[in-house]
């Protein structure tokens, strides 16, 4: 018999497959002893967290991508222990020859020189000033952040040379850094997107088992409104049967802690994440997984997943447009502009003197 997938309560993914471009892989299988069950049954302790410092080259991400609002990103961290199980960046793991599943949420890998590489490039005499969103990829707040410090590291630098910078995190710690951001904002050089995906506890404890709760992301959406800071919500994911029904509700509490703007992206499966999600629905939500999965394949042209630029985030057909209408009405009503881009000010950079650079004098 096949053996079962263990669910650990601070990890999303209750498996931990070969990445697809592994050279070989292997699979559990119960040899009629039952061996793996027992060996289960003993040890319920959830994989660590392991951290790899990965030193970078470069640190800033350029993209072309016509449904993505920015050109410009960095990522301080490769996987993140956040855990979400629905997180369209867990195939990125895979070309460091680790799995999209425990791995991504395990093996972190960090930039302990970002900072230093982040002010090389902004130096760089071909450099053009453009808006760099941090937390594109893997969240730039998730746990490790509040010891290592590299996002903040790298928000002084962009203060320091009146870069703007847009974050984008499901992390109540974004709120440990309103100084710099608050700082920032006064000359239109920040904002910041929270991600929130339920209001429900106990879906959000199995979703996203290591994110901040729905109550600290409204929280710090309030705290960072107080500070001046530019700040709107995204709705993401929005997953069919499961939390679209909290559309309006989301919103509306978004309006209410001072968002400006909002935003929603339909559930992307892109790659194995199909694989995890669907193991995920089994073990957690068996009486409505197919009917999940079946809205999902109509959301996106019958399969798991539409990678077509501007289908990846919305999706089509009919569930697909009825959540669009839904979400362009809640807005409505809790008076918060969707169309509205928080453009921050690019004209302001400047490179500030560099330790050893030579003083000008005035001879006159």
């Amino acid at each position: 018999m096949p053996h079962r997938p263990t669910h650990h309560k601070t990890r999303g993914a209750l498996t931990n497959p070969a990445g697809r471009f592994a050279a070989a892989g292997a699979d559990d299988f119960d040899d009629g002893w039952g061996t793996l069950d027992a060996e289960a049954l003993a040890d319920d302790t959830p994989p660590a967290t392991r951290l790899h410092a990965d030193p970078a080259r470069r640190v800033i991400s350029r993209n072309d991508s016509p449904d993505v609002p920015f050109s410009a990103s960095i990522n301080p961290y490769k996987g993140c222990s956040h855990g979400c199980i629905y997180c369209f960046a867990r195939p990125t793991h895979e070309y460091l020859d680790h799995s999209a599943g425990l791995d991504f949420e395990t093996e972190i890998y960090y930039k302990p020189d970002a900072a230093e590489r982040f002010e090389a490039e902004l130096r760089a005499p071909g450099y053009r000033c453009t808006p760099i969103t941090l937390g594109a990829n893997t969240d730039p707040y998730q746990p490790d952040e509040r010891r290592l410090r590299i996002t903040r590291a790298l928000l002084a630098v962009a203060h320091r040379f009146n870069q703007p910078i847009s974050v984008v995190t499901k992390g109540a710690l974004v709120t440990r850094d309103i100084d710099v951001l608050g700082e920032m904002a006064v000359d239109n050089l920040a904002s910041v997107m929270v991600s929130v995906t339920s209001l429900d506890a106990t879906l959000k404890r199995h979703l996203e088992p290591r994110a901040a709760g729905p109550g600290r992301r409204f929280a710090a959406i309030e705290a960072l409104r107080r500070a001046g800071i530019p700040v709107g919500v995204l709705v993401a994911p929005v997953i069919p049967a499961l939390t679209d029904h909290e559309l309006e509700a989301l919103v509306a509490r978004a309006a209410e802690a001072g968002a400006l703007t909002a935003g929603y992206v339909l559930l992307r499966l892109p790659h194995g994440v199909k694989h995890l999600f669907r193991d995920w629905l089994a073990a957690h939500y068996p009486d409505r997984a197919a009917h999940v999965m079946s809205l999902i394949n109509q959301s996106h042209g019958g399969r798991d997943y539409d990678a077509r630029w501007g289908q990846r985030m919305r999706g089509s057909g009919v569930h697909a447009e009825l959540i669009a209408r839904r979400f362009r009405l809640a807005c409505r009503r809790a008076g918060i502009d969707a169309s509205r881009r928080i453009t921050l000010d690019t004209g302001r950079f400047a490179c500030p003197p560099a330790a050893g650079d030579q003083k000008a004098f005035d001879f006159a």
